[in-house]
């Protein structure tokens, strides 16, 4: 030993490696030789155990401590005396063979005027191999001769030793207990995703797919609140299913999460002040997200390798809905194609404007299962609309200008329209919605061409009552339903044209036969004025034909003004016309005869006269036909030419009368 104390500083430069010996040995132990503080846990517990029997050793043996390999205190049992050199957070050395040459020379150390002994033992391994840790003790300078103390150091590291792996052999059941307990979990896990998918391959309608999931989930942690926002127009009648709203502030978790398309937690503590654990999972398929979980689960309930399992249960779930949507939508599709097929062979059945209008507002009612129905006709100067079909009685008939309402949005835009709530959006006003009270509105353009000729409304009275899907389908049929309206128009319009007189503009001879023959099969009685312009051969050859068909236009223009509405007015044929006049006696009829005759010499240019026959039909007659009625009126006309022109007649049938 030294002859003179020497002071030695307590702490010391601390080496940046451990020798490759040590490194190996931690290494066998599966210990990250980076990271001392696992070994540092478990010295620090063994010595806490070894203390407990450190009181039968000698009493010159004052205080205890133990360093790891590179010097650092672990702990010391003189931490807290006033006595010791030595404190917890001390480093007493610098390597370890200094620690090993302590246990033969001891080192002395003068600390508060007083000298003290250090002797240290190396802590090794079972096999003798390796140095894990130093165990050392402080005692005075005065005490009698410790030639025992290397024996004594020695069977102490022994049963500080045996301590140490007691705690890792503990660990070690510890961890594998744990390691049981997870794998009995992990299979729990397993098998009850297996189960869940096997349910969820059998699914093949929407909302299953979405009642399994949240039921499964409800039954793994029972005391979580379970939400699922659908980011589709999806009625459910689950109370958990929810719009996902990406303007909804409170659910900002959630737009985050279907925007990104990953889940995202966030732990928080409760108004009870506990901590729960806020997640958002997508519902994601291969073409897209569909909607978000949302979940509340307490804190204590909820182990970090459930993320995984909740994630592949969501990516199940988006798959499987995604799969059932498509199936849905390919039945829709189906349906609708069916719909589209019945409808248009049935509209193709009719060629009358009315009968297509009617037939249409019945099936668009029933299809859409609207309370009301109202399409709109824009006039041929495109100035209004007239609402030609509408089950609001009030509304029938109805003339709103060409930029009003819903009507005008639609004209404008050419374009459907979906309205959720009449009474949240305010920005048009609408006849149709204030009068029927509605709420809820889909429209659409009747286009033929690239022009609007009219529009579709359906309306219902509850808020957000029509769908996406509706107001799809509303757009195809409406192509449908115009195209027939086109049809029927052009229908009429080539009747009308082929029972018209090109140059007149009156109905064709024929036309006039059929009108006739009808009408004497339901009315009473009725007249018929046959027209005839006098010299009119002549005219032409004085004007020429240009300013005899002038002529011919300007008398019909008095004829059209003399009778009335439900009168038939036609060309007879070259210079004769013809009026038919329902229900009207053959005095009233001589009346509108004569009126005509004067204002035509008196209205045209060049100045002209007319002849006129006059015939009457009632159901006394024991003959009634139409070829006996304009042969009457013919025979009058033929009497007043050869009386000097310019006159009324009436034929012979009732001249007595």
């Amino acid at each position: 030993m030294a002859e003179h104390p020497r002071e030695v500083p307590l702490v010391h430069h601390i080496p940046a490696t451990l020798p490759e010996s040590q490194m190996n040995w931690l290494e066998q132990m599966d210990i990250n030789v980076h990271d001392f503080i696992y070994i540092d846990h478990f010295l620090k517990a063994a010595f806490e155990e070894w203390q407990h029997a450190a009181s039968t050793y000698h009493e010159e043996l004052r205080f205890w401590f133990v360093t790891n390999v590179r010097g650092d205190m672990i702990q010391s049992d003189c931490a807290d005396s006033s006595e010791g050199p030595i404190k917890c957070s001390d480093t007493i050395t610098t390597s370890s063979e200094w620690m090993s040459i302590a246990v033969l020379e001891p080192l002395r150390v003068l600390h508060d005027s007083k000298d003290w002994l250090i002797s240290t033992i190396p802590l090794r391994t079972r096999q003798e191999q390796e140095t894990y840790a130093y165990l050392g003790c402080v005692y005075s300078q005065e005490a009698p001769d410790l030639g025992w103390m290397p024996t004594a150091l020695k069977m102490v590291g022994q049963h500080f030793t045996a301590c140490f792996y007691k705690q890792l052999e503990n660990m070690f059941v510890k961890d594998l207990l744990g390691i049981q307990v997870q794998s009995r979990k992990e299979t729990q896990r397993r098998t009850f995703l297996f189960q869940v998918i096997q349910r969820l391959q059998d699914k093949i309608d929407v909302d299953a797919v979405i009642n399994e999931v949240l039921d499964s989930l409800a039954g793994v942690y029972p005391n979580a609140k379970l939400e699922i926002f659908m980011s589709q127009d999806h009625q459910s009648k689950n109370a958990r299913v929810k719009p996902l709203s990406l303007q909804d502030d409170e659910e900002q978790l959630c737009v985050r999460a279907f925007m990104e398309g990953i889940m995202l937690r966030n732990d928080y503590v409760g108004d009870d002040g506990q901590a729960y654990l806020e997640l958002a999972v997508p519902l994601s398929g291969k073409q897209g997200v569909y909607g978000v979980f949302h979940l509340y689960i307490p804190r204590d309930q909820f182990e970090e390798v459930d993320m995984q399992l909740i994630n592949m249960l969501a990516d199940t779930a988006g798959t499987s809905f995604e799969n059932a949507k498509l199936y849905e939508q390919s039945n829709l599709l189906i349906h609708e194609l069916r719909l589209i097929n019945e409808l248009t062979q049935q509209l193709s059945q009719s060629l009358q404007l009315k009968e297509v209008f009617k037939f249409a507002t019945e099936e668009l009612l029933h299809i859409f299962d609207a309370e009301h129905c109202c399409i709109s006709q824009l006039d041929k100067d495109k100035e209004f609309f007239e609402m030609v079909s509408c089950n609001i009685p009030e509304l029938a008939k109805e003339v709103f200008p060409r930029d009003y309402g819903f009507n005008g949005l639609v004209y404008a835009t050419k374009e459907p329209i979906i309205l959720s709530d009449y009474r949240e959006y305010g920005r048009v006003y609408s006849k149709l919605m204030e009068f029927s009270g509605a709420r809820s509105l889909i429209g659409a353009p009747l286009i033929v061409r690239g022009e609007v000729i009219g529009t579709i409304l359906l309306v219902h009275s509850q808020p957000y009552f029509f769908s996406y899907d509706n107001y799809k389908l509303l757009q195809l049929l409406s192509i449908h339903i115009g195209l027939a309206i086109a049809n029927a128009s052009l229908h009429a319009e080539v009747r009308r044209m082929a029972n018209r007189d090109m140059l007149t503009g009156l109905f064709a001879r024929h036309y006039l036969d059929d009108v006739v023959q009808e009408l004497q099969s339901r009315d009473a009685n009725g007249s018929l004025i046959v027209v005839d312009i006098d010299h009119f051969k002549q005219i032409n050859d004085r004007y020429g034909h240009q300013i005899g068909d002038k002529i011919l236009k300007q008398v019909c223009v008095i004829i059209r003004s003399a009778i009335r509405k439900i009168d038939i007015p036609a060309r007879w044929g070259g210079e004769e016309l013809a009026v038919y006049l329902p229900g009207l006696d053959i005095m009233k009829s001589r009346d509108i005869a004569e009126d005509i005759r004067v204002r035509v010499e008196a209205e045209t240019s060049p100045s002209v006269t007319v002849s006129c026959g006059i015939s009457e039909w009632n159901r006394r007659d024991d003959k009634i036909s139409v070829e006996s009625l304009f042969y009457r009126a013919d025979m009058a006309l033929y009497q007043s030419k050869n009386n000097g022109r310019n006159q009324t007649r009436i034929g012979e049938h009732h001249l007595n009368t």
